[in-house]
């Protein structure tokens, strides 16, 4: 980022003649200047992880940036933000924080913020918020709603069996299913609550988590029974005002806690991007069958989307079909997706929450980025925190990698691990092939005690990009 006693625009040389070059150039770098301290932007990121670290990554490569804070932040977004220890719960509390530091934009990592009702608390103040309603964001807070608008706009998704509120009759209903079998519970589970089985067993033990035992609290109240959908899943993001999209790169998650896929669900546990993930025909295919009636849809509905908007999707034979929404970022989908953007986010973000994103045009570096996560012993159920961290200069001077904090706090010099997940190692390159190798590279320099992560993050990717080739 240009510092701000530099010119911020570019003017040929051949635009100046000899004998009045240098006043000329001081002309056009005072006019830059003053253009950019009229247009800086103060910006609030609400939330702590991983995907808030990438963001404030993202957002300081702005020149238009001046200033920026991060509520709560972590140990690492310390270091590229002032962090603010505000409960992301509290929207009241929010609203008031981002009136008090007389925020121009406040952009907002988590669901759970927007499920409550965050957006329209700062609306109702007249403050600026990149991120969707309490009523649209149900398309993430509610599985329910969101297989019912889908089927509603005639977006391509998995069938469904049945929806049930009552742990008696979901265990009836798996009498009448096809296996294996999709289990969602409705509400917000932290990317644990959904289940595909061909076990009876698995699928009884599971409901009676969610319904009996009450694991996710009133988000297992309900619980959504479908058809499981078979091919490839890919995270598909876009940013929308409401009425224009613009689509970030897509990108491949890791959701089981080990290697070949096993054990249980995560949060996320890798993720990786390139530019040939998608082809652009089936890009077409997902924006004009899914993407665009979604936006559409919700407008119609009297619920317009402004923000991030998350697609899961499920690469069929019979075409891609929805998943699930989000109402924000995947993580760590976010921090492999932030590191192939190649466009001013502040800007883009901006012209969302001003309803203006028509302006802004979409670009993605050519190659590759992959994000490696590493986590506690025992993530994703009883995990330790607490373990002192080292390595983590040696593993950002490498070429082209970035670590991300997720679950870190920092005392003095050092950092100790304080969540499930602890770091998310980013690493770009030309190649995918050679974006694994580098974040594995990075990973072998950090050590903490139980540090756990997957060894085949993006490996898939590889094997399927090298069998096309042959």
């Amino acid at each position: 980022m240009p510092r701000r006693s530099e010119s911020v625009c570019s003017v040929p040389e051949c635009y100046f003649s000899v004998g009045v070059r240098a006043r000329q150039r001081r002309a056009v770098d005072s006019w830059a200047i003053s253009y950019y301290r009229c247009n800086w932007m103060k910006i609030l990121v609400i939330g702590g992880g991983g995907r808030e670290h990438a963001l404030v990554w993202k957002l300081r490569q702005s020149p238009r940036v001046s200033k920026l804070w991060c509520s709560p932040g972590n140990g690492g977004i310390a270091r590229d933000a002032e962090c603010l220890p505000v409960n992301p719960q509290d929207v009241a509390a929010l609203a008031a924080l981002a009136e008090q530091l007389a925020a121009d934009l406040t952009v907002v990592g988590p669901e759970l913020p927007l499920v409550l009702g965050v957006a329209d608390e700062f609306s109702r103040r007249g403050l600026r918020i990149a991120g969707p309603s309490k009523l649209a964001g149900e398309l993430e807070g509610s599985k329910v709603y969101a297989k019912q608008f889908a089927e509603r706009h005639g977006i391509p998704t998995a069938g469904v069996y049945g929806v049930h509120d009552s742990p008696g009759g979901a265990y009836s209903a798996l009498c009448a299913v096809d296996w294996p079998v999709a289990i969602k519970a409705d509400g917000l589970c932290a990317g644990k609550g959904v289940l595909v089985t061909a076990s009876p067993d698995e699928a009884t033990a599971f409901i009676e988590r969610l319904m009996e035992k009450r694991e996710f609290g009133e988000a297992g109240c309900r619980v959504l029974l479908e058809e499981a959908l078979e091919g490839e899943e890919l995270s598909y993001i876009v940013l929308t005002d409401g009425q224009d999209i613009l689509p970030l790169a897509p990108a491949r998650d890791h959701k089981r806690a080990f290697d070949g896929n096993q054990g249980p669900n995560t949060g996320g546990m890798g993720a990786y991007s390139s530019h040939d993930l998608l082809a652009p025909d089936l890009e077409q295919t997902i924006l004009e069958t899914i993407v665009r009636p979604a936006v559409r849809g919700m407008a119609g509905e009297g619920r317009p989307y402004k923000g991030f908007l998350y697609f899961g999707l499920m690469l069929t034979v019979d075409g891609p079909k929805l998943l699930e929404f989000n109402c924000r970022m995947g993580d760590p989908e976010a921090q492999a997706i932030l590191a192939q953007m190649d466009f001013d986010l502040a800007e883009a973000l901006e012209a969302v929450a001003s309803g203006s994103l028509a302006k802004i045009r979409a670009a993605r570096n050519h190659g590759a980025s992959v994000c490696i996560v590493m986590a506690s012993k025992g993530y994703p159920s009883n995990f330790e925190t607490g373990r002192r961290i080292e390595g983590l200069s040696a593993a950002e001077s490498l070429e082209g990698v970035r670590v991300f904090h997720a679950g870190t706090k920092r005392e003095g010099e050092n950092y100790y691990t304080s969540s499930g997940r602890v770091l998310g190692i980013t690493a770009s390159a030309e190649s995918l092939d050679a974006a694994v190798h580098r974040a594995y590279e990075a990973v072998e320099k950090i050590w903490f005690e139980g540090a756990h992560f997957r060894n085949d993050i993006g490996r898939q990717g590889v094997a399927g990009i090298r069998a096309a080739g042959d």
